[in-house]
C-alpha cells in the first residue's frame, strides 16, 4: 500500500508526530490539503514542501537496486554493442544509463561466456580496457534482437515508477494568484474568469472548458500547462512482466538542464518540465492503451501515461473518431480513483497511476455530450464565452501593437457599427487576430503599409466572413 503524505514526511523527519497531528486537526476544520495546512501552521515552508515532491531517483549501487536481473542487463548490453565496434566500460554505461560498477559486472559475465573479448588497454585498470564483440556474441545479439528490438536506456521496474509518480503528484502543486495572473497576462480575460481558473488549477482536478468556438479555450488550456510549477523525473522506459514500455517522448516532453545528470541520480530517469499532452480529433480508444509494435516487440506508453504528473488536454471534445460516451466510460474509474489499468498482449493486467489534470475543451453543448454521472466526476465546469465590447477592443489593441499597426479607435467603431451590429455578429476573441492578418496580407500583396482604414477593414471582413 502506498504511503500517505503524512507517513512520508514523518519517515523523512520533515515534521514531528505532534505537528502532523495538529495539521490533521486543522485540515478537518479548515479543509484543504495536508501539506498546505502544515505550511499555514508554519511547520514547513512552501519551498520545503515543493522540494519534498521533487525527490531525485537515487543511483543504484548494486544490481539488486536496479530492480533488474543481471542476465537482462547483459542482454541489453549485447544489443547495444552489436554496432559499437570497440568500446570501453564508460561507453556502455552511457548507453544503458547504469553505473560503471554494474556494467562492469555484466561485461565480465559476457566475457566469460565468450560473447566479448578484451583487445587491449592503455593502463592496467579495467576502465581503460578496450572490448569488442566476438562472432559468437554477434550471433547471440542478433537472436536477442529477434526477441525484442529495444535498444535504449535500461528500464526501471513498475513499482519504482509508481512510487515516484506518487511523490511528484500533481495534487500537491502550489499555485498562487500572482503566478496565475502572470501566466495569463498575454490574454485578455475577465477578473472573474481568472478568479475561477486559479483554484481549478491548484486543485489538480479535472476541468470541463466549454463555450463558443474561437474564444480561446485551447489557448487557455495550453496556458494552464505553463502555470504548472516545478519539474519531474520521467523514466526512459519501464519493465512490466518482462515487457518493455517506453515512456519518455522527445516530441511531447521537454528536458531541463542539458548538462549531465547529477552524480548521485539514477540516469535511467530524465528531468523534464511537467508534461503537457494535447490530443484532438485524432484521439481513439486505442491511443489510451499500450501500443505494441509487432516488429520491434516492445510497447509505447499510452497518452495518459505520458501525461502523468502533468496536464492532459482533450481538445475539440466530441469530435473524436469515437462516441464521446465510449471515452467517458473508459475514464470513469481513472478520474475517480486516479488509477488506470493496462493490459499486455500476454494477457497480464496491471495498474498505473492516473496522476494528471485532465481538461476537456469543447465548443459543443455539454448536455449533448455527457451525462450527469460524468459531470459529477469533473470538479470544475468553466464556460469561456464571447468577449464583451470592452474586452474585444482590448484584444484588438493588443493584436495591432504586436503587429506594429497603429490602432485607430474610429476605425474600430466603424468595424463594430457597420458590420458586427449591422449583421448581428457576436464578438469572438479570435476575430481581431484574423482580421489584422487579412489587413497585413492585403498590404503585402500591394506593397503598401498595413493600417486600419475603411478599405482594409471592408476587404478583411469580406474575405473572412461568409455573406450574412
Amino acid at each position: 500500500m502506498a504511503e500517505t503524505l503524512g507517513q512520508k514526511l514523518l519517515k523523512k523527519k520533515v515534521v514531528s508526530e505532534e505537528q502532523l497531528a495538529a495539521a490533521v486537526v486543522r485540515q478537518r476544520f479548515k479543509g484543504g490539503r495536508l501539506g498546505h495546512n502544515l505550511v499555514e501552521l508554519g511547520y514547513i515552508s512552501a519551498e520545503e514542501l515543493n522540494t519534498f515532491f521533487q525527490i531525485k531517483p537515487e543511483l543504484p549501487k548494486t544490481v539488486e537496486e536496479t530492480g533488474l536481473d543481471i542476465s537482462f542487463i547483459g542482454d541489453l548490453i549485447m544489443k547495444h554493442i552489436l554496432y559499437m565496434g570497440d568500446f570501453k566500460i564508460a561507453d556502455v554505461a552511457e548507453h544503458v544509463k547504469l553505473p560503471h560498477s554494474i556494467v562492469d559486472t555484466a561485461l565480465e559475465i559476457l566475457r566469460r561466456e565468450k560473447f566479448i573479448e578484451v583487445k587491449g588497454a592503455t593502463e592496467y585498470t579495467r576502465s581503460t580496457y578496450n572490448f569488442t564483440i566476438t562472432g559468437q556474441g554477434k550471433n547471440h545479439a542478433n537472436e536477442l534482437l529477434e526477441i525484442c528490438r529495444y535498444v535504449g536506456p535500461a528500464p526501471v521496474p513498475l513499482d519504482v515508477y509508481k512510487n515516484l509518480v506518487e511523490v511528484q503528484t500533481i495534487k500537491n502543486i502550489i499555485v498562487n494568484e500572482e503566478t496565475v495572473q502572470e501566466a495569463f497576462s498575454h490574454l485578455i480575460l475577465s477578473p472573474r474568469l481568472l478568479r475561477r481558473l486559479g483554484p481549478a488549477i491548484s486543485s489538480g482536478k479535472a476541468m470541463f472548458i466549454y463555450g463558443p468556438a474561437g474564444n480561446g479555450k485551447t489557448t487557455i488550456a495550453e496556458t494552464i500547462g505553463n502555470v504548472l510549477p516545478g519539474t519531474v523525473y520521467m523514466p526512459h522506459a519501464i519493465i512490466v512482466g518482462g515487457q518493455i514500455i517506453t515512456i519518455f517522448d522527445p516530441v511531447n516532453h521537454i528536458p531541463v538542464n542539458s548538462e549531465p545528470a547529477p552524480e548521485h541520480t539514477d540516469q535511467r530517469w530524465i528531468k523534464i518540465k511537467r508534461p503537457v499532452i494535447m490530443t484532438g480529433g485524432e484521439l481513439t480508444l486505442k491511443t489510451l492503451d499500450l501500443d505494441f509494435n509487432a516488429i520491434s516487440k516492445f510497447y509505447e506508453a499510452s497518452l495518459q501515461m505520458k501525461a502523468n504528473n502533468g496536464l492532459f488536454i482533450v481538445d475539440d471534445f466530441g469530435r473524436q473518431q469515437m462516441d464521446p460516451q465510449s471515452l467517458l466510460n473508459r475514464w470513469i474509474v481513472p478520474l475517480e480513483r486516479r488509477t488506470d489499468f493496462m493490459t499486455l498482449h500476454t494477457g497480464m493486467k496491471f495498474d498505473i497511476p492516473f496522476d494528471q489534470i485532465v481538461i476537456f475543451a469543447t465548443n459543443l453543448e455539454p448536455k449533448n455530450l455527457v451525462d450527469e454521472a460524468f459531470l459529477r466526476r469533473i470538479r470544475y465546469k468553466i464556460k469561456i464565452d464571447h468577449p464583451s465590447e470592452d474586452e474585444y477592443e482590448a484584444i484588438f489593441i493588443k493584436v495591432t501593437e504586436a503587429n506594429g499597426i497603429p490602432f485607430k479607435r474610429d476605425m474600430l467603431d466603424y468595424l463594430i457599427k457597420h458590420y458586427y451590429k449591422k449583421f448581428g455578429v457576436k464578438f469572438n476573441a479570435c476575430h481581431p487576430r484574423d482580421i489584422v492578418d487579412h489587413i497585413i496580407d492585403d498590404a503585402h500583396y500591394y506593397n503598401t503599409t498595413a493600417g486600419m482604414n475603411k478599405e482594409s477593414i471592408d476587404i478583411a471582413w469580406e474575405n473572412y466572413f461568409v455573406e450574412m
